[in-house]
C-alpha cells in the first residue's frame, strides 16, 4: 500500500504539488475567514459588505463546478450542435438574476435581517411552516447536487491520477469540510474569487488544446462524416428537443433561484457593487461557457468510437491530449471548480438547517450556539454526501438538472413573485411546493411525458396554483413589506 502511495506521488509529483498549493490557499482563506467573523451575518453573507468584483466572481464560480467543466462540457459528445444553445441561454438566465431578482433581494433581506432563502420565504410572507419547509427542499436539492459535484471530481481523480474513486471522494470531503467549517462566507468566496480565475485560465487552455488535438477550428465540420456524426448537428438527433432544453433550462435556472447563488446578492454592500457584479459574472459565463460548451463535438475527432459515458470526455482528454504540465494545472483547476461549488453548498445547508429548523423549533439562543452549531451541521452534511456519493445514483448532467428543477418549481414563485408582487400569502406558497414537487415526482409515469422535461410542466402549474391561492386566501405581507415594495418600485435599481 504504502509503495503504491510512493509510486503515485512521483509518477504525478506535478500535480500533487500544485494541490498542496492549492490547499494552502485555501487554509490562508479559512484563517483570514475566520479573524474576520464576529458573528452570524459575517459567517453567513460576509456581513452585507461584499464588493461586486469579488461576488461577481464568486457568482460565477460557485456555478460553475466540475459539473461544467466535466459534465456540461462533455455533453455535447452525445446531444450535439442543439447543446451550444447553453452558451446564450446561461448569459440571459445571468442578467435576469442580477436585474430581477438582485437589487429587490438585498434591500428586502437587509431591511428584515433575513440571512437565508428560507427565512426569506417565511418573513415574506409571515409563514413558518413555509420556512421549515423551504429549509426541507434546500436540503433535498443540496444532497442532490453535491453528490453531482463529488462524482465529477472523483472519476476525474480516478482517470487521471489513478487514485481510487473512492479515495478521491474522501480526500476531497476532508478538505471541502474543514475551510467551510473553519472560515464561512468570507473564506468561501475568497476562495471562490481565485478559483474563478484559475477555471478562466483552465477554459482557454482546455479549448485550445482540445481543438488543436481535434484537427483545428474547422474539424467541427468532419464529425458530421462519422458513423452517427450527421445526427448531432440537427435538431432533435441526439436527444429530443424539449428534453434538451428542459435540462438546460433546469441547470440555468438556478442563477434566479438556488440559494447559494442568491447568497451572493445578500453580501452585496450597494447598489454599484450590483452592476459591477453583473458585468463580471455575466460576461464570465458568456466567455466561458464559449469556450467549454463545444468540447465534447471536437472530442468526437479524438474518441470516434464512443465513451459510453459523456461524464468521462474531459478525464480521458487529460490523459490522452495534454502535456503533463498543461494537465496538472486543467486537474487542480477543475478539483477547485469543484471545492467552489461544494463549499457554498455546504454553507447554505449548514445555515438553513440550524436557522430555519433548529432555530424555528428552538428559539432564542446565542449566536455563539447558533454559531457552533452551524459548523458541526457543515461537517455532518459533508460526510453524509461523502456516503451516498461513494455509490452515487445517477449521472453529472442528470443530477444537477433534477437539483435544479427541484428549486425552480419550488421557489421561483416564491421569490419572483414575493419581490414583484404584493399579493401572496404563506398557503400559497405551500401550494406551489406541493404542486412542484408532484409533478416532479409523478412526470415520467404520465403516457408520452417522456418528450418534455419535467420542469417546464413544474414550473408553470407550481406557478399557477401559487397565482390562484394568492387570489383565494388574504395577503399576507406585512407593513413593512409593502413599504419595501413601494420603495423599490421608485428606485432605479427596483
Amino acid at each position: 500500500m504504502i509503495d503504491a502511495v510512493i509510486a503515485n506521488l512521483r509518477e504525478y509529483w506535478m500535480v500533487h504539488s500544485l494541490l498542496v498549493l492549492y490547499t494552502v490557499m485555501l487554509a490562508h482563506h479559512a484563517w483570514t475567514g475566520k479573524r474576520k467573523t464576529k458573528g452570524l451575518a459575517d459567517y453567513y453573507v460576509g456581513g452585507r459588505n461584499m464588493g461586486g468584483w469579488i461576488i461577481g466572481l464568486s457568482f460565477f464560480a460557485t456555478y460553475a463546478s466540475t459539473n461544467s467543466f466535466v459534465g456540461f462540457s462533455g455533453q455535447t459528445y452525445d446531444w450535439g450542435l442543439p447543446w451550444m444553445l447553453f452558451i446564450p441561454t446561461s448569459v440571459a438566465l445571468s442578467l435576469f438574476a442580477w436585474l430581477v431578482i438582485a437589487p429587490r433581494l438585498r434591500s428586502f433581506t437587509t431591511a428584515m435581517d433575513s440571512l437565508t432563502i428560507p427565512d426569506f420565504i417565511g418573513f415574506r410572507f409571515d409563514s413558518p411552516i413555509a420556512r421549515v419547509f423551504a429549509a426541507l427542499i434546500v436540503m433535498a436539492a443540496s444532497f442532490f447536487y453535491m453528490t453531482a459535484v463529488f462524482k465529477g471530481i472523483g472519476n476525474l481523480l480516478e482517470v487521471f491520477l489513478e487514485i481510487p474513486y473512492k479515495v478521491s471522494i474522501v480526500i476531497v470531503f476532508f478538505i471541502v469540510m474543514l475551510y467551510t467549517m473553519i472560515g464561512g462566507f468570507i473564506s468561501v468566496v475568497k476562495t471562490d474569487s481565485v478559483q474563478g480565475v484559475v477555471m478562466i485560465i483552465a477554459a482557454i487552455l482546455l479549448f485550445t488544446g482540445t481543438v488543436s488535438a481535434a484537427g483545428g477550428l474547422s474539424a467541427i465540420s468532419e464529425v458530421r462524416s462519422q458513423p452517427g456524426g450527421e445526427a448531432l448537428f440537427n435538431w432533435g438527433g441526439g436527444v429530443a428537443v424539449p428534453v434538451l432544453l428542459g435540462t438546460m433550462f433546469a441547470g440555468l435556472i438556478k442563477f434566479a433561484v438556488e440559494p447559494r447563488q442568491l447568497a451572493r446578492f445578500f453580501a452585496l454592500k450597494g447598489d454599484k457593487a450590483i452592476r459591477t457584479g453583473m458585468l463580471v459574472s455575466t460576461i464570465t459565463f458568456g466567455f466561458v461557457f464559449s469556450l467549454l460548451i463545444p468540447i465534447g463535438l471536437y472530442a468526437r475527432r479524438i474518441f470516434p468510437d464512443g465513451l459510453g459515458d459523456t461524464d468521462l470526455v474531459i478525464p480521458n482528454l487529460l490523459n490522452e491530449v495534454f502535456g503533463q504540465g498543461t494537465a496538472a494545472f486543467l486537474l487542480v483547476a477543475m478539483v477547485a471548480a469543484a471545492m467552489s461549488s461544494l463549499d457554498s453548498v455546504l454553507l447554505v445547508l449548514a445555515s438553513t438547517t440550524e436557522r430555519d429548523i433548529v432555530s424555528v423549533v428552538k428559539p432564542r439562543r446565542s449566536e455563539r450556539d447558533q454559531m457552533f452549531w452551524t459548523k458541526g451541521w457543515v461537517a455532518l452534511f459533508a460526510f453524509i454526501t461523502m456516503l451516498i456519493s461513494l455509490n452515487p445514483p445517477g449521472g453529472i448532467v442528470a443530477l444537477t438538472a433534477f437539483s435544479g428543477s427541484l428549486y425552480g418549481a419550488c421557489f421561483f414563485p416564491a421569490i419572483v413573485f414575493g419581490l414583484h408582487w404584493k399579493r401572496g400569502s404563506g398557503s400559497a406558497v405551500m401550494a406551489s411546493f406541493g404542486v412542484g414537487i408532484t409533478i416532479l415526482l409523478t412526470w415520467d409515469f404520465i403516457p408520452g411525458s417522456g418528450v418534455v422535461h419535467e420542469v417546464f410542466p413544474a414550473m408553470l402549474l407550481s406557478t399557477l396554483a401559487y397565482a390562484v391561492t394568492s387570489f383565494m386566501t388574504p395577503d399576507s405581507a406585512s407593513e413593512t413589506v409593502l413599504n419595501l415594495m413601494d420603495e423599490a418600485s421608485h428606485s432605479p435599481a427596483g
